[in-house]
């Protein structure tokens, strides 16, 4: 078997675009990943995945470690970043691939799955409905009275978990998210008394929606430096939070924060590789690491995660894009000991299901291991063309 292209396309997901490979065959099988980069550079994974093609296309991509060695080597001057993106993807492709050449699902040639169902959390949980309400074809959450009529949704879903991030409603309905240009607040990212009472009345007001039985996680992205995080930990920790999910790129800081709140800290989303992972673990920086599958790759996040294991922490799956990216994350969830709960998007597209082969079936919170060859889900080109991006 030897690979005859390797492509990536992208689709119009409404505030974001999604990014896949395609990798095909001689043999007619055709091996597909997500690797969306949501708030980064699809044209910048493009043009790496276009420029490390000539290493994979006349190879027989079952050798995937010596691709993946081959692709390191070549991008050894660039690690991390879109790079490592555009390879994860690359390399996802390929054992989407060997799965599928061989009849099993990728979880069981890493050893099989440790389970048969997965917890799920409902991401984005209320804030897409603040800063995407059109996209996702529901009614804008502007009031806290919105929010209860919410908060009786989340709760007749089944879902025991939610992660929300920053939502403001006094003035125009918004999202704080100045860590990534997406709103006021930046370059300094403060955490001053208005913005302190603002995220105080979000959490609260999500917090008497939905009750005390259900966690929530409360996403901080970049959007603070260490004081602030500080601040807003302390602040919330009357209402029993699930975590804190806190980005940063220097593990002293955020063993600093973990030190000076009560609340778990979940960290690492945006770190690629052992070698970034080794000081936060070292360090015991964090309560949860997250890993990004996608982006790291399949066999560099069951190592990240192993590492996790040795030093007494359990893992949660990056997720927050298509069914594509959930199928990834669901075989790395299935596979590793120390798992957390998966993350999981509800509100999106109302076109999404078609854009996939298949679709999660989530029962009361909980997702089935994957059983199905490769991945399990491919990708409708057909849907894909009807959504360009960029737009026409």
């Amino acid at each position: 078997m030897k690979v005859t292209s390797v492509d990536m396309l992208h689709a119009d997901a409404g505030w974001r675009p999604w990014s896949f490979v395609k990798i095909v065959t001689d043999t007619g099988l055709v091996g597909w990943s997500e690797c969306t980069d949501s708030h980064g550079s699809p044209r910048g994974m493009e043009g790496v995945v276009r420029d490390l093609a000539p290493l994979i296309v006349g190879e027989d991509p079952r050798r995937i470690e010596l691709l993946l060695a081959r692709m390191h080597a070549r991008t050894r001057q660039s690690p991390g970043s879109v790079v490592q993106k555009a390879i994860g993807g690359i390399e996802n492709a390929l054992w989407d691939i060997t799965g599928k050449a061989l009849g099993v699902p990728v979880h069981a040639l890493f050893g099989g799955a440790v389970r048969d169902q997965i917890p799920l959390y409902w991401s984005h949980c209320g804030t897409s409905r603040v800063r995407a309400w059109q996209t996702v074809g529901k009614p804008q959450i502007k009031t806290q009275a919105d929010l209860d009529l919410f908060g009786a949704e989340v709760k007749a879903s089944g879902f025991t978990a939610l992660k929300t991030n920053i939502g403001i409603l006094s003035g125009e309905p918004r999202v704080y998210m100045p860590g990534f240009y997406k709103s006021e607040g930046g370059p300094e990212r403060n955490a001053d008394t208005a913005l302190l009472k603002e995220i105080d009345a979000w959490v609260g007001g999500m917090r008497r929606a939905v009750g005390d039985d259900i966690g929530i996680a409360l996403d901080l992205n970049f959007n603070f430096k260490t004081e602030g995080y500080i601040k807003v930990g302390r602040m919330l920790e009357k209402y029993n939070l699930l975590w804190l999910e806190i980005d940063t790129y220097d593990p002293d800081a955020l063993r600093q924060i973990k030190d000076a709140v009560r609340t778990p800290v979940t960290s690492c989303e945006n770190l690629y590789g052992l070698r970034q992972y080794r000081p936060y673990f070292e360090k015991h920086a964090m309560d949860v690491a997250s890993v990004d599958v996608i982006w790291n790759g399949f066999s560099e996040s069951k190592k990240i995660a192993d590492m996790a294991n040795l030093y007494e922490m359990n893992v949660t799956p990056h997720n927050y894009n298509g069914h594509l990216s959930t199928a990834i994350s669901a075989h790395f969830c299935a596979l590793v000991p120390n798992l957390r709960m998966m993350e999981v998007d509800v509100d999106d597209v109302p076109w999404r299901d078609e854009l996939f082969t298949a679709v999660p079936k989530v029962v009361n919170g909980m997702l089935g291991v994957p059983q199905s060859p490769g991945w399990g889900v491919d990708v409708n080109e057909e849907v894909l063309k009807a959504h360009p991006w960029p737009k026409p």
